[in-house]
């Protein structure tokens, strides 16, 4: 960090009134070696009295301006660590702040996850039954805002919760709008170019918002009649 000019200023005229004071000091010596002469010669007394006296009053000026520069020196270098403490703290506290922005991040992405517990092969063509859960921590999440999507040879299928069959809690009938952490629920998935197909291998993600990403693979064996198991 740069010392400000006005710092630098105050520096070089307190050195400068230093070394003024030490030559008036010199000149005084040299003044009273002289006078001392004077005396000896007769020279009037009180003359040498008067001369000694603006010569004290002049050192005392001097002693004063030396003083007062001094402290605006001190004031100066008061101002440029305030000026950094400040510097050091702006620093700071901006670091803590990305250090939370980062840690809510993946606290958001490791919590809002969809976690499958089973997918079994529909009574319908083409369909899916699907058990699911949210990741513990995590809160609710509208069936609107979680989706889906398959990937196969054939292309892809996607579409979101809300538009599935009766998304709803294990044990109730109705309908469940947000789903909420801690409770099974199940759903109903149709698809139409990734439909279940023996012996193939398709890629299932599932997305909850803002969160994490929930990735499956569906593995359909030589059975895929209503009932078989995929995962």
């Amino acid at each position: 960090m740069k010392c400000p000019s006005s710092a630098i200023s105050l520096l070089t005229k307190s050195l400068f009134s230093t070394c003024h004071f030490a030559s008036i000091l010199v000149k005084e010596a040299l003044f009273d070696h002289i006078l001392f002469h004077l005396q000896r010669q007769g020279i009037n007394k009180k003359m040498v009295k008067n001369m000694k006296n603006e010569t004290k009053n002049e050192q005392r000026d001097n002693v004063a301006a030396i003083g007062i520069g001094a402290m605006i020196v001190f004031i100066a270098l008061i101002l440029v660590a305030a000026v950094a403490a400040a510097v050091i703290i702006q620093t700071a506290e901006k670091l803590q702040q990305n250090a939370q922005t980062t840690g809510q991040d993946t606290t958001d992405a490791m919590a809002a996850r969809v976690s499958v517990i089973g997918i079994i092969v529909g009574s319908g063509a083409g369909e899916l039954d699907i058990t699911f859960e949210l990741a513990p921590g995590s809160d609710d999440v509208p069936t609107g805002d979680i989706e889906w999507a398959i990937v196969c040879a054939a292309g892809t299928d996607q579409d979101d919760f809300l538009e599935t069959t009766a998304t709803h809690q294990i044990g109730l009938a109705v309908g469940a709008d947000p789903i909420a952490a801690g409770q099974t629920y199940t759903t109903t998935i149709t698809t139409n170019n990734c439909g279940p197909a023996a012996n193939a291998e398709h890629t299932i993600l599932f997305v909850a918002g803002t969160g994490g990403q929930t990735y499956e693979v569906l593995n359909y064996g030589g059975d895929i009649t209503a009932g078989a198991v995929v995962i």
